[in-house]
């Protein structure tokens, strides 16, 4: 509670800072990268609170195209619903409930909505590619079928398929019951760790080592969790190394939107690297799916041998999209056909600045975190479109941090890239 009410007045006190950023950077007015297109289409987004769905609006926006935004009603005020790029928004049931599908064809109905392109959070994929089953009679939907979809978000199927390609995937077994930590043969030297194959906001960042010289933590810390038949969780073999993460738009199998970035388990920076051996990776994959959606992976370049391994698929947007804000063919890679387009070259690394304040605050190496800034730019503050920027600051978070107060309920970060508080059963 005391958290809470800190970061309220936090926010209000940087009121006028943002309200002068905002002023200067609408009176620099720097002009958008736009394209043209000989068939515009109405494009559906959801996701609505997330900066990815922000950038979908405005390349969509700026190549001509129509775009509706949409939310579920806890976050009603995000504040890209304020957006240049946005023509109309519409609050929609959660993707878990069993009317949210059938909301988003009255939407299509009404809007004559020409593509569904879902900016799913990790709990809603799977929802949207259940939804798909009933809006692929009425628009073109830009997410995988409920079979693709579940195989790659299933952290063991994925691997299973992957290493079925001849792709480097760690060391796995997929885990039912405690019990098979104890069973578990331990590959000498190396260690593990256990994630639960359903989103775990929270217990997600918890990477308690496993091993063969480790029993009995092994075993106590297996049955601290919930682990069952119907909740299963993956034994990885842990690789120490430098993470990377990748944002691809596929059509048909074939990768036309690509970015690679260096990743950390809390990422919010994004810059683009030239990692061929990933691409490479990449392409063989979404190929053997001949699928059209948009597909996500995590990757770790070991240490010891340089080798590539991939960790896991997400198959949604990844914030990484951010990448392509000066991009003016992203909107047509992902609508039609198209060579693979990554971020350009002139393209500045994004970041979120009260994130980057935070950590210019708490951490180290203050003269590493100004430089970010500097050469930087933010992911959502731009002068032809500002007032998402003031309002996800200033209304959307608060709005979110008077809804915890009232219920009493915990949190353990904000994050302004995907808009939201993360809490425990959150989505």
């Amino acid at each position: 509670m005391i958290r809470t009410v800190a970061a309220l007045i936090g926010l209000a006190v940087t009121l006028p800072v943002d309200l002068a950023a905002v002023g200067v950077a609408a009176l620099r007015g720097a002009r958008p990268v736009t394209s043209s297109t000989d068939s515009p289409r109405t494009v559906l987004i959801s996701g609505g609170k997330m900066s990815k769905a922000l950038q979908l609006a405005r390349s969509f926006h700026l190549a001509g195209h129509r775009v509706i935004l949409v939310e579920s009603a806890k976050y009603r005020w995000t504040g890209h619903r304020f957006s240049r790029a946005v023509d109309r928004f519409f609050c929609v049931p959660d993707p878990g409930d069993p009317d949210y599908a059938q909301a988003l064809v009255e939407i299509v109905r009404r809007e004559n909505v020409d593509v569904f392109v879902p900016v799913a959070s990790p709990a809603a994929s799977i929802h949207d590619a259940d939804a798909r089953a009933l809006l692929d009679a009425h628009c073109e939907v830009i997410h995988g079928d409920a079979d693709v979809v579940r195989m790659v978000d299933d952290k063991s199927r994925f691997s299973e398929h992957a290493a079925s390609l001849g792709l480097a995937v760690p060391d796995f077994q997929r885990i039912t019951d405690p019990a098979q930590i104890e069973e578990f043969d331990f590959l000498p030297g190396r260690e593990y760790i256990l994630k639960r194959i359903s989103y775990n906001p929270v217990g997600r960042m918890d990477l308690t080592r496993l091993s063969a010289q480790t029993p009995e933590r092994n075993s106590t810390f297996a049955r601290s969790l919930h682990i069952t038949e119907d909740d299963p969780w993956i034994l990885q073999e842990f690789i120490a190394g430098q993470e990377y993460c990748t944002h691809g738009t596929v059509r048909d199998g074939r990768l036309q939107v690509y970015g690679c970035c260096v990743s950390s388990a809390f990422q919010v920076n994004y810059e683009m690297v030239d990692k061929p051996e990933i691409l490479r990776w990449v392409e063989t994959f979404v190929a053997s799916l001949d699928v059209t959606g948009q597909l996500s992976f995590d990757f770790i370049e070991s240490a010891a041998d340089g080798r590539v391994y991939a960790i896991e698929c997400n198959p949604r947007t990844h914030s990484a999209i951010t990448m392509f804000y000066d991009h003016p063919d992203l909107a047509a890679a992902y609508l039609d056909d198209h060579s693979v387009i990554v971020p350009r070259p002139t393209a500045r690394p994004t970041y979120w600045i009260y994130h980057e304040l935070w950590r210019l605050i708490t951490e180290g190496e203050r003269g590493s975190r100004l430089r970010s800034i500097v050469e930087g730019t933010d992911a959502i503050l731009t002068g032809w479109d500002p007032l998402p920027y003031l309002l996800v600051h200033h209304l959307q978070i608060p709005s979110l941090l008077l809804r915890n107060l009232r219920s009493r309920r915990g949190w353990s970060r904000i994050d302004f890239n995907i808009g939201k508080l993360v809490e425990n059963g959150g989505d």
